[in-house]
């Protein structure tokens, strides 16, 4: 076998353009995922901590320390509070990664405006 048959081939391609709806969709379908792991974690967690009798010790030591203050500060620590936060935050996550990704791709090409792309190699085994 000569040497010329032994090198691997290559292909050098550039990458010049994001499209911005595809970043956008992408990245929304991204956030969604993250927020439904988001959400699912909470409830998990939460049920695993009621089911140990975490959640009514913990509110029984904050009363001990701190009288009729530690009652009411844990008065609002429910289920349906914390699940409340979770989903409010998991919307705000998924309105705000979406929108980073589709700034980053309009920003991605303005920038190969300047420099000429993303040089992007592949070889083949």
């Amino acid at each position: 076998m000569s040497a010329r048959t032994k090198q691997k081939k290559r292909a050098t391609m550039r990458l010049v353009y994001v499209d911005f709806w595809s970043a956008l969709k992408m990245s929304f379908l991204i956030s969604l995922v993250v927020a439904v792991v988001i959400v699912a974690l909470t409830l998990l967690t939460w049920s695993v901590l009621d089911r140990l009798g975490l959640v009514a010790s913990m509110s029984s030591f904050l009363e001990s320390i701190a009288g009729a203050q530690g009652a009411a500060l844990v008065s609002g620590l429910t289920f349906g509070n914390v699940m409340t936060f979770t989903l409010v935050v998991s919307l705000l996550e998924v309105i705000v990664v979406s929108a980073l990704g589709a700034i980053f791709a309009a920003l991605f090409n303005l920038a190969t405006n300047v420099v000429g792309g993303w040089k992007v190699t592949f070889g083949s085994d």
